[in-house]
């Protein structure tokens, strides 16, 4: 069976990133579900009932229309499922679902807390500096929207940039580690995983410096050419240069962006089973968007 590449979304309320330079610290703080709905304001915008389910969290005031700049988060929220309180972006994902191979019908896979953090369902959110020590980032304008993964790709096709999944082990304590690297798959990991999946987002640093969105709600960010490794690199491989440490934008994308980061949480281990697998080798487990 195949496996839908991983799409996730965001749309930002306040210059959540503004100045992070040489010395500041990372964000990361837990988001608790606000809904899993069929809206999608970004890709489908004013439609009720978009082609795929969404897990989202954030701003109470998300909806299926939420116009660049006319709509103000900050005005229409009320509260958010973050912890960071002053936070009314919203973020979200497609959701995860078992396909049983003997019938066929879905089930939506649950998301469990990360470690040490408080929240229901959810996922967590990374806002991460450079961490070179004198590269300064732009902050989000109010407004700003982009997209991460392509929901066109599958497993056998292709790759889609800055997602990963890694297998939890059973009781691992303490659990975290970079993304994307030696231990994690592009693909979802066709073995059981004793403790649930941990799912990454990493998204463009790199943006053209004019527009708030674009078409595709990508183009007008981009990866650096260098990737850029968002947790503080061993002492043991000093001194960086810049592009070593942060990694150098593309010609057209020459403003740098905080890096925003997801780990969603998935708990698969009802699922541990070999009558619930089916064929041997074969994992059972699509997002919403998925063609099994």
């Amino acid at each position: 069976m195949k496996n839908s590449i991983l799409v996730a979304a965001t749309l930002i309320s306040a210059a959540l990133g503004q100045n992070v330079s040489r010395g500041a610290a990372m964000m990361r703080f837990a988001c608790s579900q606000l809904t899993v709905e069929r809206l999608d304001p970004l890709v489908n915008p004013g439609v009720v009932g978009s082609p795929h389910t969404h897990q989202i969290v954030g701003g109470n005031s998300f909806q299926a229309e939420m116009k660049p700049v006319e709509y103000d988060l900050v005005e229409k929220s009320t509260c958010t499922t973050c912890t960071f309180s002053e936070d009314f972006s919203n973020y979200w994902t497609a959701a995860l679902y078992y396909r049983a191979s003997q019938n066929g019908t879905y089930k939506r896979v649950q998301q469990f807390p990360n470690l040490g953090l408080n929240q229901r369902g959810g996922m967590t959110v990374y806002y991460i500096p450079p961490y070179d020590g004198f590269s300064n980032v732009t902050a989000f304008r109010p407004g700003f929207r982009m997209l991460a993964g392509n929901p066109i790709l599958r497993n056998t096709t292709g790759e889609s940039r800055g997602i990963c999944h890694r297998c939890i082990y059973k009781d691992s304590q303490p659990f975290g580690g970079a993304p994307c690297t030696g231990e994690d798959t592009t693909f979802l990991p066709n073995r059981m995983c004793e403790g649930g999946i941990r799912t990454q987002v990493t998204f463009p640093t790199c943006w053209d410096g004019v527009n708030l969105d674009s078409p595709d709600h990508q183009s007008h960010v981009a990866y650096a050419e260098i990737p850029y490794e968002p947790y503080f690199p061993p002492m043991a491989t000093f001194p960086y240069t810049p592009e070593q440490q942060r990694g150098k934008c593309p010609e057209g994308y020459p403003v740098q962006l905080p890096q925003i980061m997801y780990e969603v949480m998935f708990d698969t281990t009802p699922f541990n089973t070999p009558e619930l697998w089916g064929e041997e080798g074969t994992q059972p487990f699509v997002f919403s968007m998925g063609d099994a």
